[in-house]
């Protein structure tokens, strides 16, 4: 990691954390949660962030490419848009991506510096793009149509590195939704379409503040031989446009997050060495210092230092089928409820007390509260018997997940706490968002403009017009 921002804990510092199993360290947190009215009948749903997890894996980070002589890595803020996450992460020497105005408000609320943020969209507007060049914010421009927009708002000069994103075209993973270099994708210059390859080049030639090439192929599914080869399709294509201008005018690569990440047990892998690895056979010298890299990684830093505790509310039967009713559904577990076979989670059974459930196994739906009959998390979960008042909990969701709720039903986003637990199983809980209250969902609906519709079609003196007959 470059020398800039705070210097991350090693590895070995954290070791007596993880002392407990991730299943002991789950229960005592939940328990020590229900203690404290975090999570149970008054607030039926609740997320909870593993600050000691979060902290080996940026470690774990930094260790994979400890070798790069300058790299920026930075975190993919729509993973988790949580300020206090994202303050966290800088204090740890990382910067942010961001894909939005909101999530470069949130970067900057967090303390982290323009100079570490990285912004990332397919569509952004002349206001956003002006923004981030006066902040000094380094922007990759997604098409070259963007680039001539860029030329006009930058005349004046600016401290922002800017970069194009290309799509390397090497192919999808087995999630379609979350590849991004198949052959239409709507993100970046797709370089094997006929002549786009030599507009690149064109591009740079008539931009020498045009320093960075850019490229994702996605996240989930994608395995790393094919994120590597978009790695290495990029890295060629700054050689040939360097040498093509007779000068290394491109002189950083940002290479892109998209670590998946392993939801069928504990083990967390692929390992970000074994990325790194990756990248090593598909380009072996990426890592020279040739070229400065930026990295974008998200869920692979989150999603396994996170989960949900939520109350089951009623427990039913259907067709011989055992159905939990619980608080978390699509509105917390969007893609996991809307994409059962890309997205499955790992379901843990607890009591009103957050002990772990014991006893025989019983197949069983888990299903939340939203009014659509496809709000179920898990099908057939082979589970201790649930019964109304017990917590599940649902593993692997600390990106994605509670952090970015769905607002469904005018369902309230739920209260999200940061813990540490020490090896003998004290747990410290701290709140990183409050639940949404009733209060804070109807002024987000509306309500100081609650008569603006009535009024509108109001007439001074007139009366409404009586209801007409319908006619059969």
């Amino acid at each position: 990691m470059t020398s800039a921002g705070a210097t991350p804990p090693e590895p070995a510092a954290l070791s007596a954390a993880t002392l407990l199993t991730p299943a002991r360290r789950v229960a005592a947190v939940l328990n020590r949660a229900v203690a404290a009215g975090l999570v149970g009948e008054e607030q039926p749903v609740a997320g909870f962030l593993d600050t000691d997890g979060i902290r080996a894996s940026v470690a774990d980070l930094a260790a994979a490419f400890a070798h790069a002589p300058d790299v920026l890595h930075t975190f993919a803020v729509k993973a988790a848009s949580l300020v206090p996450v994202l303050r966290l992460l800088a204090e740890l020497g990382m910067g942010c991506e961001v894909a939005s105005p909101g999530e470069l408000r949130l970067a900057l609320d967090a303390g982290v510096p323009p100079s570490r943020i990285v912004l990332d969209s397919p569509a952004k507007t002349r206001g956003e793009i002006s923004e981030a060049l006066a902040l000094g914010v380094a922007v990759n421009a997604d098409n070259l149509d963007e680039l001539r927009r860029i030329d006009a708002l930058r005349a004046g000069g600016s401290a922002s590195v800017v970069g194009l994103r290309v799509n390397p075209q090497v192919g999808g993973g087995t999630i379609g939704a979350m590849s991004t270099a198949t052959a239409t994708s709507k993100f970046g210059v797709a370089l094997r379409d006929p002549g786009a390859r030599d507009r690149v080049v064109k591009a740079f030639a008539e931009r020498p503040w045009l320093t960075r090439l850019h490229a994702h192929v996605g996240s989930q599914g994608c395995p790393l031989a094919l994120m590597a080869e978009g790695v290495a399709e990029t890295y060629r294509l700054a050689e040939e446009i360097n040498r093509t201008l007779g000068t290394r005018q491109i002189t950083s690569l940002d290479i892109g997050g998209g670590l998946p990440v392993n939801f069928d047990d504990d083990a967390t892998r692929p390992a970000f060495a074994d990325y790194t690895r990756a990248l090593g056979t598909a380009v072996p010298d990426l890592f020279d210092g040739r070229y400065a890299l930026v990295t974008e990684f998200g869920r692979s830093l989150l999603a396994k230092n996170g989960f949900i505790g939520a109350r089951v509310e009623y427990v039913k039967e259907a067709g011989g089928r055992r159905i939990a009713v619980t608080h978390a559904g699509a509105q917390t577990a969007t893609r996991t409820v809307l994409m059962p076979g890309a997205w499955p989670l790992r379901v843990g059974a607890f009591g009103a007390d957050g002990s772990p459930r014991t006893g025989a196994r019983l197949r069983q739906d888990i299903a939340g509260p939203c009014c659509f009959a496809g709000d179920v998390v898990a099908h057939g979960r082979e589970l201790p018997e649930l019964e109304e008042g017990d917590l599940v909990v649902l593993y692997d969701t600390g990106a994605y997940y509670f952090s970015t709720p769905w607002g469904y039903n005018s369902l309230p986003r739920p209260a999200v706490h940061g813990f540490t637990a020490d090896p003998s199983g004290g747990v410290r809980l701290t709140t990183v968002r409050a639940a949404q209250t009733l209060d804070e969902i109807a002024a987000e609906s509306g309500l100081a403009h609650a008569g603006a519709l009535v009024s509108l079609g109001a007439r001074t003196g007139a009366t409404a017009p009586a209801p007409s007959t319908p006619r059969c």
